[in-house]
């Protein structure tokens, strides 16, 4: 009997999966950022949106084996980074079969602000006026500078209120560094008292409880939208083991939102000085900056204040690390920013735990506010009651509200807390502008809600417009009138929650493309979309799905009117 055997096939490769790394790709990148054989640090995996930054300010795109030579560099695996380069909209991952980028890209910002002021015309006349080879032009979405609407960027310069010839003047100039910032410098701001508290703070000449007690009385709560005690959550943070980090979020991606950049660009010192006494107060490792990349001009700025501190011997070298963003707003959320600090998509994390308990590099993480911190040096020199004297109709303190749209007068405007949006207007922005009648506003941003003129009248601050089915958040005014389309405003909120919906959640994934779609209807199912907005409010993993169908919930309530006089049709 003859036996007949099978040869078994062989279960391994001779080469891994995957294309095969070109060694030229390796030297290159040792070449720009350092060899790693000898400096192991620079292969932590912290370090790789960094590491893309450079690439992609290099050679104006990611190509794939550059790719694959970074993964191999990091010891990552390649899914790992290409994941976290398509992830972010300021990354351009140029695969095998494709052509770069052309050389100029121009950004226009499709904010409500400047969908207001002009942008949709502007886009498309730049589209045709460009020759594609050389310039491709992008819709963006808020670039933090709604008080100079329409914005566009090339490359990495601004052109605020924009017009077709100044874009083209900057494409023909071939400058496209970012505008220069006249900030004040540190002995300036040492001269009128800076720094004093950080260093009552090391001496012990201020204590942690006794500065805690001055925030409390202060009533000094988080101003990037949540508006939790900075004195509790310094606390909490405190009751955790260490090691400890603190990171700052300036990443206010809110559309209508510009009132960090207005201060880092003034006043750089002072919230430095706030964010080492909040590092201070919770004994952090480290400081971490986390700063969106539409500030190019602020990253110069705030390395040049950091090195400034390290010279006079105020912080030690490396303690204040500034990181940069990448085009992503859900990295205004603090458990995304901590993924992002940490080199991989922004995506929230599932909570409990807290960021507080488990934060950065899995520990304990005071994450506050750039306006946060900057008021703290102010409250300690001026006294708590200065700070809480201030504010009307029963609120206290101060709002920074940053206030674009219909006005006369847009910006930042520094008014009580508890202001209405009628002395808002008249008070601080010189009234309307001409031939426009207030209809409608939204009182923090495009996530915040919107609200009717009749409703002009209620005091804006945390706690106050709950009731409205809206919140202050950001304080980011954005102001409609009478001459504006509703479809048109509702759209370009829904259009920026789906663009920038991480995807993480089917709630908000779904929900948004399919508000979206169901406002660009010729009628409004206003059941449907009630519907929508509950399962997307009731069951998303973050504020972003759980607050886009706010402005849509507030037209249905309050613009029934308005929406019929512009032939929109709402069933139910």
């Amino acid at each position: 009997m003859t036996v007949h055997t099978l040869t078994p096939k062989r279960r391994f490769r001779g080469q891994p999966r995957g294309r095969e790394l070109e060694a030229d790709h390796l030297v290159e990148l040792r070449q720009r950022l350092g060899d790693e054989r000898e400096h192991p640090e620079l292969a932590r995996r912290d370090l790789l949106i960094e590491h893309l930054h450079v690439l992609q300010d290099a050679y104006g795109h990611l190509a794939l084996p550059m790719l694959r030579a970074l993964a191999a560099y990091m010891n990552l695996p390649m899914a790992a980074v290409y994941e976290t380069a398509t992830f972010y909209a300021h990354f351009d991952v140029v695969h095998d079969d494709q052509a770069p980028p052309p050389a100029v890209t121009v950004r226009v910002c499709d904010s409500l602000s400047c969908q207001l002021a002009g942008a949709d015309a502007l886009q498309q006349a730049l589209t045709a006026g460009a020759a594609p080879e050389e310039v491709r032009v992008l819709r963006a979405p808020c670039m933090g500078r709604c008080e100079m609407a329409p914005v566009v960027e090339v490359g990495h310069r601004h052109v605020n209120y924009a017009t077709q010839e100044a874009v083209e003047a900057v494409i023909d100039t071939g400058h496209f560094h970012p505008e220069a910032i006249d900030w004040q410098r540190l002995d300036d701001y040492r001269c009128e008292g800076g720094f004093e508290l950080l260093a009552q703070c090391r001496t012990g000449a201020v204590t942690v409880e006794a500065l805690m007690d001055e925030l409390e009385r202060a009533n000094l709560r988080g101003l990037g939208g949540a508006g939790f005690p900075t004195f509790k959550k310094w606390y909490f943070v405190r009751q955790e083991a260490g090691p400890r980090y603190c990171a700052i979020n300036a990443d206010e991606g809110e559309p209508g939102t510009f009132k960090d950049r207005h201060y880092l660009e003034h006043a750089p010192h002072r919230f430095l000085e706030g964010a080492l006494v909040s590092a201070w107060a919770v004994e952090a490792e480290a400081l971490y900056i986390y700063l969106r990349d539409e500030y190019p001009g602020l990253h110069r700025v705030l390395h040049e204040a950091i090195a400034e501190l390290e010279a006079a011997g105020l912080v030690t070298p490396g303690y204040v690390v500034m990181r940069r963003g990448a085009g992503a707003y859900i990295c205004g959320e603090e458990s995304a920013m901590i993924e992002s600090l940490e080199g991989k998509p922004g995506k929230p994390r599932h909570r409990p735990p807290f960021v507080a308990q488990r934060g950065l590099f899995d520990r304990p993480t005071l994450v506050n506010n750039v306006e946060t911190v900057y008021w703290i040096p102010l409250i300690h020199q001026r006294g708590a009651d200065w700070f809480a004297g201030q504010g009307r109709h029963g609120r206290t303190g101060l709002r920074s509200f940053s206030v674009s749209g219909r006005v006369k007068r847009s910006g930042v405007h520094l008014a009580p807390a508890g202001i209405t949006l009628a002395e808002l207007i008249e008070e601080y922005c010189d009234g309307m502008q001409e031939g426009h009648t207030l209809a409608g506003y939204l009182p923090g941003g495009a996530s915040g809600g919107i609200l009717p003129a009749s409703k002009a009248d209620i005091p804006l601050d945390f706690d106050t417009l709950q009731a409205e089915g809206c919140f202050i958040g950001s304080a980011a005014v954005v102001v409609l009138s009478d001459q504006d389309d509703l479809r048109a405003v509702a759209t370009n909120l829904l259009a920026f929650f789906a663009d920038e919906s991480c995807g993480q959640c089917t709630p908000c994934r779904v929900g948004t493309e399919k508000m979206l779609t169901l406002l660009e209807r010729e009628a409004w199912d206003a059941e449907a979309l009630q519907r929508l907005a509950t399962v997307m409010m009731d069951a998303s993993i973050c504020g972003l799905g759980q607050a886009a169908p706010n402005p849509v919930l507030g037209l249905l309530k309050d613009f029934r009117a308005p929406l019929a006089a512009q032939q929109i049709i709402i069933k139910g």
